[in-house]
């Protein structure tokens, strides 16, 4: 619980200065009054900041993944949710998690509800998280929703992980390409430069003199490179903090050349996942389309579920406005359609889900497999030109000393 330093004065006037340990400033704030103390100042103390910052972080998909299963593991057992807590809390090796699970064993022995506690922590559990506890807490199945979590949280990380690793080659190759080309323009080209004006080389081919002259213009205006490439970053940086720029790039990246695709499958499995997930534990389908849009990672995908949201509110079925929407393939769509008129729509999502999470596979590992060669052809190719540019007046020297 966070700690505070305040001041204050008393009815009779007199200043009155102390510490005290409170859930937040207003709760301090009540608490003061309650000692017919008036408080002029309340703020959040040092010591306490810099035990924040000291023992920060941040904490994992796959270690809430961890804690679900272990969580459900000793509830089914039979132990209190309470030492359950503390038992987490002691042996988790993230001091962070620990340190919330601290906190929200502190509030359920207050009287809050497990799900209630864990709603003050909303950037380590979030909506799905803690709504899907709520469900278990509602419906006296705590055990089987965290092992639900559990899964769901498994499957997700290890989504992100596929996502990520074939990410990493292109952007590494990507970064070693531009810095070769950097080191090529501005220390390797002069120096064959000053070679050829020592050596009186006269008329210079034609690639060679290109290459000098991008060369040239490279080095006299490096500073405007610099400038032109930081600003690029940083308009980048500023525009994906608003809504409008973040829709841009998700609308490009969803169109881009097989990279698109790919990403079309993911939002699919992650979608249906959580929908599937959320419904299977007996969350309200308003309520889990809400959290599913929230947690999509696409906005173009979130404002139409958000409203293929509002159609079913009006009272229509679900796949009629998704299919409207034009966001997810017609295969998805009418499976969505069966499983409603069966009545087994949670069980039809999670097929969904492992269908599209089987498509990411494979076409992670194709457009992997594919990018690899044609990166380092381009790498190898760009490098080759150099080489053969400034090579080509040796080669003419060579041949006309033998024919001499």
């Amino acid at each position: 619980m966070p700690t505070f330093v305040w001041e204050g004065r008393s009815r009779t006037g007199e200043l009155k200065k102390g510490t005290s340990e409170a859930e937040n400033s207003t709760a301090l704030t009540t608490a003061l009054k309650r000692q017919n103390i008036t408080p002029t100042k309340v703020k959040r103390s040092l010591k306490d900041i810099s035990f924040d910052i000291s023992f920060g972080g941040s904490v994992k998909t796959k270690e809430i993944g961890i804690f679900a299963r272990q969580f459900a593991t000793m509830i089914d057992a039979g132990l209190p949710l309470v030492q359950c807590l503390e038992i987490l809390s002691k042996q988790s090796s993230n001091k962070m998690l620990a340190k919330i699970l601290v906190d929200v064993r502190e509030r359920v022995e207050g009287g809050a509800t497990f799900s209630d506690a864990l709603r003050n922590h909303p950037k380590v559990f979030d909506d799905l998280f803690v709504n899907l506890i709520a469900a278990g807490e509602a419906g006296g199945i705590l055990d089987t929703i965290l092992n639900r979590l559990a899964i769901y949280l498994e499957k997700a990380t290890k989504l992100k992980a596929q996502v990520k690793g074939a990410m990493v080659y292109p952007i590494a190759i990507s970064i070693v390409a531009a810095i070769v080309m950097v080191v090529l323009l501005w220390k390797v080209i002069p120096v064959f430069e000053g070679m050829f004006k020592d050596m009186g080389s006269g008329q210079l081919p034609g690639l060679t003199q290109f290459l000098i002259d991008v060369s040239d213009g490279f080095v006299s205006n490096m500073h405007w490179y610099i400038l032109t490439f930081v600003g690029v970053i940083t308009a980048f940086s500023l525009s994906q903090r608003t809504r409008r720029g973040k829709r841009t790039l998700h609308a490009i990246l969803l169109r881009m050349p097989i990279v698109g695709p790919v990403l079309r499958k993911v939002i699919v499995a992650r979608f249906t996942r959580t929908f599937g997930t959320l419904l299977s534990s007996g969350v309200p389908i308003l309520d889990a389309m809400d959290i599913c849009a929230r947690t999509v990672g696409n906005i173009l995908v979130e404002e139409a579920i958000l409203k293929a949201r509002e159609r079913v509110a009006e009272g229509k079925d679900l796949a009629g406005p998704l299919s409207a929407t034009k966001a997810f393939p017609p295969m998805v769509v009418q499976m969505i359609g069966v499983g409603e008129q069966t009545g087994a729509l949670d069980q039809m999502l999670q097929k969904i889900a492992d269908f599209y999470e089987e498509e990411t596979d494979a076409a992670i590992a194709a457009l992997t497999s594919l990018m690899e060669p044609m990166m380092m052809v381009v790498l190898g190719g760009m490098v080759g030109v150099i080489i053969v540019g400034m090579y080509l007046p040796i080669f003419e020297m060579a041949g006309s000393v033998r024919a001499d």
